[in-house]
Protein backbone atom coordinates (compact mmCIF):
# COMPACT_ATOMS: atom_id res chain seq x y z
CA UNK A 1 0.00 0.00 0.00
CA UNK A 2 1.40 3.39 -0.95
CA UNK A 3 1.84 6.16 1.57
CA UNK A 4 3.40 9.59 1.63
CA UNK A 5 7.13 9.35 2.42
CA UNK A 6 6.97 12.69 4.24
CA UNK A 7 4.90 11.18 7.06
CA UNK A 8 7.49 8.40 7.67
CA UNK A 9 10.27 10.62 9.02
CA UNK A 10 13.71 9.50 10.22
CA UNK A 11 12.62 9.50 13.87
CA UNK A 12 9.94 6.94 13.09
CA UNK A 13 12.45 4.84 11.12
CA UNK A 14 14.87 4.87 14.08
CA UNK A 15 12.06 3.75 16.39
CA UNK A 16 10.94 1.12 13.90
CA UNK A 17 14.50 -0.22 13.66
CA UNK A 18 14.70 -0.54 17.45
CA UNK A 19 11.29 -2.21 17.67
CA UNK A 20 12.12 -4.73 14.96
CA UNK A 21 15.51 -5.47 16.54
CA UNK A 22 14.25 -5.87 20.10
CA UNK A 23 10.73 -7.16 19.35
CA UNK A 24 9.77 -5.52 22.63
CA UNK A 25 8.34 -2.07 23.35
CA UNK A 26 10.10 -1.93 26.73
CA UNK A 27 13.55 -2.91 25.42
CA UNK A 28 13.21 -0.62 22.40
CA UNK A 29 12.38 2.23 24.78
CA UNK A 30 15.51 1.42 26.82
CA UNK A 31 17.64 1.39 23.67
CA UNK A 32 16.36 4.82 22.61
CA UNK A 33 16.30 6.15 26.19
CA UNK A 34 12.62 6.96 26.23
CA UNK A 35 9.66 5.68 28.22
CA UNK A 36 7.67 2.54 27.34
CA UNK A 37 4.54 4.67 27.11
CA UNK A 38 6.15 7.00 24.55
CA UNK A 39 7.46 4.04 22.58
CA UNK A 40 4.00 2.44 22.63
CA UNK A 41 2.52 5.65 21.18
CA UNK A 42 5.25 5.67 18.52
CA UNK A 43 4.44 2.07 17.61
CA UNK A 44 0.79 3.09 17.24
CA UNK A 45 1.79 5.87 14.86
CA UNK A 46 3.99 3.49 12.84
CA UNK A 47 1.10 1.04 12.59
CA UNK A 48 -1.18 3.77 11.24
CA UNK A 49 1.41 4.95 8.73
CA UNK A 50 2.27 1.46 7.44
CA UNK A 51 -1.22 -0.03 7.79
CA UNK A 52 0.25 -3.08 9.54
CA UNK A 53 0.39 -4.21 13.21
CA UNK A 54 4.22 -4.64 12.93
CA UNK A 55 4.45 -6.44 16.31
CA UNK A 56 1.75 -8.68 17.75
CA UNK A 57 1.43 -10.37 21.12
CA UNK A 58 2.56 -14.03 21.36
CA UNK A 59 2.38 -15.39 24.90
CA UNK A 60 4.58 -13.25 27.15
CA UNK A 61 6.43 -11.69 24.21
CA UNK A 62 5.85 -10.13 20.80
CA UNK A 63 6.59 -11.36 17.29
CA UNK A 64 6.92 -9.58 13.97
CA UNK A 65 4.29 -9.74 11.28
CA UNK A 66 5.44 -11.10 7.89
CA UNK A 67 5.51 -7.56 6.52
CA UNK A 68 7.72 -6.39 9.41
CA UNK A 69 10.08 -9.37 9.10
CA UNK A 70 10.48 -8.73 5.37
CA UNK A 71 11.55 -5.12 5.84
CA UNK A 72 13.69 -5.48 9.00
CA UNK A 73 17.05 -5.75 7.21
CA UNK A 74 16.17 -2.92 4.85
CA UNK A 75 15.12 -0.59 7.66
CA UNK A 76 18.32 -1.35 9.62
CA UNK A 77 20.43 -0.73 6.52
CA UNK A 78 18.79 2.65 5.97
CA UNK A 79 19.44 3.67 9.58
CA UNK A 80 23.10 2.58 9.46
CA UNK A 81 23.65 4.36 6.14
CA UNK A 82 22.04 7.49 7.56
CA UNK A 83 24.29 7.38 10.63
CA UNK A 84 27.36 6.99 8.44
CA UNK A 85 26.25 9.74 6.04
CA UNK A 86 25.43 12.24 8.77
CA UNK A 87 28.57 11.56 10.82
CA UNK A 88 31.14 11.80 8.02
CA UNK A 89 31.54 15.53 8.43
CA UNK A 90 32.03 15.49 12.19
CA UNK A 91 34.86 14.04 14.25
CA UNK A 92 33.84 10.96 16.20
CA UNK A 93 33.64 11.60 19.94
CA UNK A 94 33.16 8.44 22.04
CA UNK A 95 32.35 10.56 25.10
CA UNK A 96 29.08 11.62 23.44
CA UNK A 97 28.20 8.08 22.31
CA UNK A 98 25.00 6.57 23.72
CA UNK A 99 24.66 3.08 22.31
CA UNK A 100 24.27 -0.57 23.24
CA UNK A 101 26.64 -3.05 21.60
CA UNK A 102 25.75 -6.73 21.61
CA UNK A 103 28.60 -9.23 21.70
CA UNK A 104 28.56 -13.01 21.59
CA UNK A 105 31.26 -15.24 23.03
CA UNK A 106 31.82 -18.13 25.43
CA UNK A 107 31.61 -17.68 29.18
CA UNK A 108 35.35 -18.45 29.34
CA UNK A 109 36.18 -15.39 27.24
CA UNK A 110 33.54 -13.27 28.97
CA UNK A 111 35.29 -13.86 32.30
CA UNK A 112 38.69 -12.96 30.83
CA UNK A 113 37.74 -9.97 28.68
CA UNK A 114 34.87 -8.19 30.42
CA UNK A 115 36.78 -6.39 33.25
CA UNK A 116 39.35 -4.89 30.87
CA UNK A 117 36.81 -4.14 28.16
CA UNK A 118 34.48 -2.41 30.60
CA UNK A 119 37.38 -0.31 31.88
CA UNK A 120 38.41 0.65 28.34
CA UNK A 121 34.91 1.57 27.18
CA UNK A 122 33.85 3.15 30.47
CA UNK A 123 36.78 5.56 30.49
CA UNK A 124 36.18 6.81 26.94
CA UNK A 125 32.44 6.31 26.49
CA UNK A 126 30.40 6.21 29.72
CA UNK A 127 27.20 6.13 27.66
CA UNK A 128 28.02 2.76 26.09
CA UNK A 129 26.39 -0.45 27.34
CA UNK A 130 27.83 -3.87 26.53
CA UNK A 131 25.27 -6.66 26.22
CA UNK A 132 26.45 -10.27 25.91
CA UNK A 133 24.18 -12.59 23.95
CA UNK A 134 23.67 -16.27 24.71
CA UNK A 135 25.90 -18.83 23.01
CA UNK A 136 22.67 -20.14 21.45
CA UNK A 137 23.11 -17.56 18.66
CA UNK A 138 26.54 -18.97 17.74
CA UNK A 139 26.69 -20.45 14.22
CA UNK A 140 23.44 -18.68 13.28
CA UNK A 141 22.55 -15.67 11.08
CA UNK A 142 22.80 -13.35 14.11
CA UNK A 143 25.54 -11.17 12.58
CA UNK A 144 23.79 -10.94 9.23
CA UNK A 145 20.45 -10.24 10.91
CA UNK A 146 21.93 -7.50 13.10
CA UNK A 147 21.15 -9.31 16.35
CA UNK A 148 24.78 -9.04 17.47
CA UNK A 149 27.53 -6.54 16.65
CA UNK A 150 30.64 -8.64 17.23
CA UNK A 151 31.25 -12.36 17.62
CA UNK A 152 34.35 -13.38 19.59
CA UNK A 153 35.90 -16.82 19.78
CA UNK A 154 36.90 -19.67 17.51
CA UNK A 155 35.07 -18.55 14.38
CA UNK A 156 33.21 -21.21 12.41
CA UNK A 157 30.37 -21.40 9.90
CA UNK A 158 30.34 -17.67 9.15
CA UNK A 159 28.41 -16.12 6.29
CA UNK A 160 30.70 -15.47 3.30
CA UNK A 161 30.46 -11.69 3.52
CA UNK A 162 31.45 -11.58 7.21
CA UNK A 163 34.56 -9.58 8.13
CA UNK A 164 37.04 -11.18 10.55
CA UNK A 165 40.25 -10.29 12.38
CA UNK A 166 42.57 -12.54 14.44
CA UNK A 167 43.00 -11.74 18.12
CA UNK A 168 45.02 -14.42 19.92
CA UNK A 169 46.01 -18.07 20.15
CA UNK A 170 44.34 -19.82 23.06
CA UNK A 171 46.23 -22.59 24.85
CA UNK A 172 44.31 -24.92 27.14
CA UNK A 173 45.77 -26.49 30.27
CA UNK A 174 44.52 -29.15 32.65
CA UNK A 175 42.98 -27.88 35.90
CA UNK A 176 42.32 -29.82 39.11
CA UNK A 177 41.87 -29.04 42.79
CA UNK A 178 45.08 -28.90 44.78
CA UNK A 179 44.32 -32.23 46.52
CA UNK A 180 43.96 -34.10 43.22
CA UNK A 181 46.56 -36.84 42.48
CA UNK A 182 47.45 -35.05 39.23
CA UNK A 183 48.53 -32.03 41.28
CA UNK A 184 51.54 -34.11 42.36
CA UNK A 185 54.36 -35.40 40.15
CA UNK A 186 54.64 -35.30 36.37
CA UNK A 187 51.43 -35.82 34.40
CA UNK A 188 51.90 -38.48 31.73
CA UNK A 189 49.38 -39.40 29.02
CA UNK A 190 48.62 -42.58 30.98
CA UNK A 191 47.92 -40.72 34.25
CA UNK A 192 45.95 -38.08 32.38
CA UNK A 193 43.82 -40.68 30.58
CA UNK A 194 43.20 -42.68 33.75
CA UNK A 195 41.58 -39.70 35.52
CA UNK A 196 37.89 -38.85 35.23
CA UNK A 197 37.12 -35.81 33.10
CA UNK A 198 34.62 -33.03 32.47
CA UNK A 199 33.71 -32.30 28.86
CA UNK A 200 32.50 -28.78 28.09
CA UNK A 201 30.17 -28.62 25.09
CA UNK A 202 26.98 -26.65 24.65
CA UNK A 203 25.95 -29.27 22.08
CA UNK A 204 26.46 -32.11 24.54
CA UNK A 205 29.52 -33.68 22.89
CA UNK A 206 31.55 -35.94 25.19
CA UNK A 207 34.44 -36.58 22.81
CA UNK A 208 36.84 -34.35 20.89
CA UNK A 209 40.51 -33.78 19.95
CA UNK A 210 41.68 -34.97 23.39
CA UNK A 211 40.11 -38.37 22.83
CA UNK A 212 41.59 -38.57 19.32
CA UNK A 213 45.12 -37.92 20.63
CA UNK A 214 44.67 -40.42 23.47
CA UNK A 215 43.32 -43.04 21.04
CA UNK A 216 46.53 -42.74 19.00
CA UNK A 217 48.36 -43.88 22.16
CA UNK A 218 45.87 -46.67 22.84
CA UNK A 219 44.37 -44.81 25.79
CA UNK A 220 40.68 -44.13 26.43
CA UNK A 221 39.58 -41.63 29.05
CA UNK A 222 36.33 -41.60 30.98
CA UNK A 223 34.16 -38.49 30.69
CA UNK A 224 32.06 -38.45 33.85
CA UNK A 225 29.96 -35.40 32.98
CA UNK A 226 29.25 -33.11 30.01
CA UNK A 227 28.49 -29.48 30.86
CA UNK A 228 27.50 -26.54 28.60
CA UNK A 229 29.49 -23.96 30.59
CA UNK A 230 33.21 -23.52 31.29
CA UNK A 231 32.41 -21.72 34.53
CA UNK A 232 30.28 -24.61 35.78
CA UNK A 233 33.07 -27.04 34.83
CA UNK A 234 35.66 -25.07 36.79
CA UNK A 235 33.44 -24.89 39.86
CA UNK A 236 32.82 -28.63 39.68
CA UNK A 237 36.53 -29.37 39.29
CA UNK A 238 37.19 -27.31 42.41
CA UNK A 239 34.88 -29.54 44.46
CA UNK A 240 35.63 -32.99 42.97
CA UNK A 241 38.45 -35.12 41.56
CA UNK A 242 37.41 -34.39 37.98
CA UNK A 243 39.79 -32.87 35.41
CA UNK A 244 38.79 -29.78 33.43
CA UNK A 245 40.49 -28.25 30.39
CA UNK A 246 40.58 -24.47 30.60
CA UNK A 247 42.86 -21.45 30.37
CA UNK A 248 45.59 -20.65 32.87
CA UNK A 249 43.93 -17.40 33.95
CA UNK A 250 40.48 -18.95 34.48
CA UNK A 251 41.93 -21.71 36.65
CA UNK A 252 44.04 -19.21 38.56
CA UNK A 253 41.02 -17.09 39.45
CA UNK A 254 39.39 -20.10 41.16
CA UNK A 255 42.55 -21.30 42.88
CA UNK A 256 42.89 -24.48 40.82
CA UNK A 257 46.17 -26.28 40.15
CA UNK A 258 47.15 -26.37 36.47
CA UNK A 259 49.39 -28.63 34.42
CA UNK A 260 50.47 -28.98 30.81
CA UNK A 261 48.27 -31.43 28.92
CA UNK A 262 50.68 -34.22 27.85
CA UNK A 263 49.23 -34.39 24.34
CA UNK A 264 49.85 -32.63 21.05
CA UNK A 265 46.69 -30.53 21.01
CA UNK A 266 46.08 -27.75 18.48
CA UNK A 267 45.92 -24.18 19.75
CA UNK A 268 42.58 -22.44 19.44
CA UNK A 269 42.73 -19.38 17.19
CA UNK A 270 40.49 -16.70 18.66
CA UNK A 271 39.20 -13.91 16.45
CA UNK A 272 36.38 -11.41 16.11
CA UNK A 273 33.77 -11.20 13.37
CA UNK A 274 31.36 -8.47 12.30
CA UNK A 275 29.03 -7.75 9.42
CA UNK A 276 30.27 -5.45 6.63
CA UNK A 277 27.33 -3.10 7.27
CA UNK A 278 29.32 -1.91 10.30
CA UNK A 279 32.71 -1.64 8.56
CA UNK A 280 32.67 2.14 8.15
CA UNK A 281 30.66 2.96 11.28
CA UNK A 282 32.94 5.06 13.49
CA UNK A 283 31.42 3.79 16.74
CA UNK A 284 31.80 0.18 15.64
CA UNK A 285 35.39 0.79 14.58
CA UNK A 286 36.06 2.29 18.01
CA UNK A 287 34.56 -0.79 19.72
CA UNK A 288 36.64 -3.20 17.64
CA UNK A 289 39.78 -1.23 18.51
CA UNK A 290 38.94 -1.46 22.23
CA UNK A 291 38.49 -5.22 21.89
CA UNK A 292 41.89 -5.56 20.18
CA UNK A 293 43.54 -3.38 22.84
CA UNK A 294 41.98 -5.39 25.67
CA UNK A 295 43.16 -8.71 24.24
CA UNK A 296 46.65 -7.27 23.66
CA UNK A 297 46.82 -5.98 27.23
CA UNK A 298 45.79 -9.37 28.61
CA UNK A 299 48.33 -11.18 26.44
CA UNK A 300 51.15 -8.86 27.56
CA UNK A 301 50.15 -9.18 31.23
CA UNK A 302 51.64 -12.62 31.73
CA UNK A 303 49.67 -14.21 28.91
CA UNK A 304 46.40 -14.04 30.82
CA UNK A 305 44.28 -15.59 28.08
CA UNK A 306 47.00 -17.50 26.28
Amino acid sequence: MEFQLSIMDLNLLVALDALLHEQSVTRAAEQLQTSPAAMSRTLGRIRRVLHDPILVRAGQGMVMTPFAAAMRDGVHSVIEQSRTLLSRGAAFDPASLSRTFTLQTSDLLIDALTPGLLAATGNDAPGVTLRFASEAVEDTRALRDGLIDVELGVLKHLDPETRTAPLASLRLVGAVRSEHPLARDRVTPQRFGAAEHISVSRRGHARGPVDERLAELGIQRRVAVVLPSHTAALLLARETDLVCLTTESAARRLGLHTFEVPLDLPTLEVGMAWHPRNDADAAHQWLRARIRDTVADLASDGGAIL
